[in-house]
C-alpha cells in the first residue's frame, strides 16, 4: 500500500502555495508540521481531490488521483467539520452513509460499530448541536471512516479541543494507523508528538524535513522550533 505524491505544485496567480513536494506514505501515521500559510491546507486538499494541482501527481497503488477508485479509498476530516445541527448522531451518519453507497442493513451495522469506536454510542440519539467540540470532531472521524478508507486525512482536527479530548482523539488516532495511512496537519507539536510514526514539516510551500519519528532525538518542539524561524504554537 502506497501513496506516492511526485513534484505537486498549486500556483494561484502570484503566489505558489505548494512547490514542487514529493513524498511517499505507506501504512501508518504521518504528522504534518508548519506555521499557518505554510501550505499544508492546499496541500492536503489536492491529496483529497478537492483541488486540483497546477503540476505533478497523486496516485495511490497506481491509482490516479482523479479516479473514482481512489475517492472510494479516501477518508477526509477538513479543518471546518460542516453537519446538521439538528440531526442525531445516527441520523447524520445514516445520512453520509447513503451517500457513499451503503444499503441500510451494511449502513447500520457500521455505524454501530463507528459509534463504539469514537465511543459516541452512548449519545448517538442526541442532536449534534449538543454536542462539546470534541464530540462533534469524534463523530467527523466516523463519517470520515465510513468507507473503510486506506487514506485518512484530517486538517487542524484538534483545533480548540479541551487537554482531555486530545488526549482521546490521539488514542483514535493511533489506533487507525495501525491499517491505514493517515496524514495529520497541525501546527500544534504535541498533537503528534507521541502517535506519529513519521514527522513532516513544510515551510514555504516545500517540505523541509520528512523523516521516521524515532530518528529526532530529545524533544519533537525543540527540535522543530531550531529548524525554522518563526516559532509554533505549543499546548
Amino acid at each position: 500500500m502506497k501513496l506516492v505524491i511526485d513534484r505537486l505544485s498549486k500556483q494561484y496567480k502570484n503566489k505558489i502555495a505548494v512547490d514542487r513536494v514529493s513524498a511517499e506514505f505507506n501504512n501508518g501515521v504521518y504528522g504534518l508540521l508548519g506555521a499557518n500559510g505554510a501550505g499544508k491546507t492546499t496541500f492536503m486538499r489536492m491529496v483529497c481531490g478537492i483541488l486540483a494541482p497546477t503540476s505533478g501527481s497523486i496516485s495511490f497503488n497506481g491509482i490516479d488521483a482523479g479516479e473514482e477508485e481512489y475517492r472510494n479509498v479516501l477518508g477526509y476530516l477538513p479543518q471546518d467539520f460542516g453537519y446538521y445541527p439538528n440531526f442525531t448522531a445516527w441520523d447524520f451518519l445514516l445520512y453520509m452513509s447513503a451517500l457513499k453507497g451503503f444499503d441500510k442493513k451494511s449502513a447500520k451495522k457500521r455505524i454501530t460499530e463507528l459509534l463504539d469506536f469514537v465511543s459516541l454510542s452512548d449519545v448517538s440519539k442526541k442532536k449534534i448541536k449538543t454536542y462539546s467540540g470534541g464530540m462533534k470532531q469524534r463523530l467527523g472521524i466516523a463519517q470520515a471512516l465510513l468507507n473503510y478508507p486506506k487514506i485518512l486525512v484530517m486538517d487542524e482536527p484538534t483545533a480548540g479541543l479541551d487537554p482531555k479530548e486530545r488526549v482521546r482523539f490521539r488514542n483514535v488516532i493511533e489506533s487507525i494507523g495501525k491499517e491505514s495511512i493517515v496524514i495529520l496537519s497541525t501546527h500544534i507539536v504535541s498533537d503528534v508528538e507521541h502517535i506519529a510514526d513519521y514527522i513532516l514539516m513544510m515551510k514555504s510551500g516545500r517540505i523541509i524535513f520528512n523523516q521516521p519519528r524515532e530518528n529526532i532525538e530529545g524533544d519533537l518542539e525543540e527540535f522543530y522550533l531550531s529548524e525554522f524561524e518563526d516559532g509554533i504554537e505549543s499546548i
